[in-house]
Parts: structure tokens; C-alpha cells; sequence
């Protein structure tokens, strides 16, 4: 007969430190909008230029645009997501930040 422990082999201990930094750190995303103006080149490209995506994640949020309507383009701080939207929106660009 095969006994089995109910004790674990080993404990796992949380970082308060962390979790609490995690809860503080609020994540936004910008949100790019479908419209009958801007090409799917000028989207892509501006994707890539302003929001650091390569050419392929660039297309792939062009697509989800053009067919869901919306697709939200990059997270992070607002800090760092407010100059980006901006240039988005100064391109011609329907976006923002959430």
C-alpha cells in the first residue's frame, strides 16, 4: 500500500512588497477606433513608428480594427501612453486612452 503525505514539500511565500506595487501600478491601454478616413498602410505604419510594434503585430491590430471596430493597441502607464496617443491622434488617427 502506497501512502501518500498530505504535507507539502514545500511552502510558498508571497512578496507583500510586490503585490502591493502590482495594485498601485494601474495599467492603461490605448484604444485605436475604425473610421472611413485612414488606410490600412498609414494605420500599420503608424503602429509600428509611435507604438513600437513590429510590422506583423502592427497589421494584425489593423485587421482586429477594421473588422471589431476597436482593438486596444498598447498597455502601460499613462505617462508613457499619453505623448503616444497624442501623436496618434495628431496623424489622424480615432484613439484613446483608457
Amino acid at each position: 500500500m502506497i501512502k501518500f503525505s498530505t504535507k507539502p514539500q514545500w511552502e510558498t511565500e508571497y512578496d507583500s512588497d510586490v503585490e502591493v506595487l502590482e495594485q498601485e501600478s494601474k495599467k492603461h491601454q490605448i484604444i485605436v477606433y475604425n473610421d472611413d478616413v485612414n488606410t490600412f498602410d498609414w494605420v500599420i505604419e503608424s503602429l509600428m513608428d509611435v507604438c513600437d510594434h513590429t510590422p506583423e503585430q502592427a497589421e494584425q491590430c489593423t485587421i482586429l480594427i477594421h473588422y471589431k471596430g476597436k482593438c486596444d493597441v498598447l498597455t502601460g502607464a499613462y505617462e508613457d501612453l499619453k505623448p503616444r496617443c497624442t501623436e496618434l491622434l495628431n496623424r489622424g488617427i480615432s484613439a484613446e486612452i483608457v
